[in-house]
Parts: C-alpha cells; structure tokens; sequence
C-alpha cells in the first residue's frame, strides 16, 4: 500500500518509540508522596501511572525516618526518580534537590556533589547499587 507509513519513517518510528516508553515507564508512580505522609500510612502505597497500587516497603521508610532530619523527610517525595537519557548511556540523572539532600545525608552520594542546569548525574552501578539497599522508595524513569 502506497499511503501507508514506513517503519523507517522518523515521525513513525518517534510516535512508535513515545507509545513504547509509555508502556514502559507504566509501573512508574503517578503521585509521589512525601515520606513523612507516607510514615502515617497504615499501608504506605500510591498508585502507578498504570493505576495499578505501589506498596512502600515499612521498614525502608523507617529506615529513612531514622536517617533523615525531620525538614527534609517533610520534603522529600518517594519514589525518588532516577532519569533514563538515551544520550547519556552510562548515567542517570536525579531532577529533585530533595532527593538529592537526602542521598547526601544517607552517605550514598558525596556532599560535594551538586546540580547543575536542575540535574545531578549519578552513573548506573551507584544508582542500582542504592536501589538495592533502598528497594521500594526509588524508581527509574524511561524518557
């Protein structure tokens, strides 16, 4: 068929990969909460952008409760996102200053670190390396 769009073609294909990354990042959470109203929770959750629920682990939480100064735990929303950028294969990128504070203060990323242009690269092993000690309370986003 003549009239129909090839597979090569670049506004095809950009439509293709938004539909895809949609789908992907699907188990993102929707609304992050901040941890001190998630601590409140009974069953501290939040709904996917899915709209399937997203259990926090309890224990994480306290963890971080015990961790974090009182302001920051009033400011810091969970998950905390990690950026996927195609550009930059072997990093992810924090966009939230509380987020970062808040790996500061847990010892995870060096005071000295600072961000630049609203954006703190943390290269891949780190980042999944904190995933692992922190599961539940942090997430990684496709775009």
């Amino acid at each position: 068929m003549p009239d129909r769009p090839s597979a090569s073609d670049e506004p095809t294909f950009l439509r293709w990969m938004r539909l895809e990354l949609g789908r992907i990042n699907d188990g993102v959470v929707a609304e992050r909460k901040r941890l001190s109203l998630l601590l409140r929770e009974e069953h501290p959750s939040s709904v996917t952008k899915g709209g399937d629920r997203y259990d926090f682990d309890r224990g994480v939480l306290l963890r971080l409760e015990q961790a974090l100064p009182a302001e920051l735990q009033r400011r810091l929303r969970l998950p905390i996102l990690f950026y996927f950028d195609s550009t930059v294969p072997d990093s992810f990128f924090l966009a939230d200053e509380a987020a970062v504070q808040a790996l500061q203060s847990l010892g995870e990323i060096s005071t000295l670190r600072e961000m630049q242009g609203g954006r703190l690269w943390i290269a891949k092993p780190i980042v999944y390396a904190v995933m692992s000690r922190y599961p539940t309370v942090m997430q990684i986003v496709m775009g």
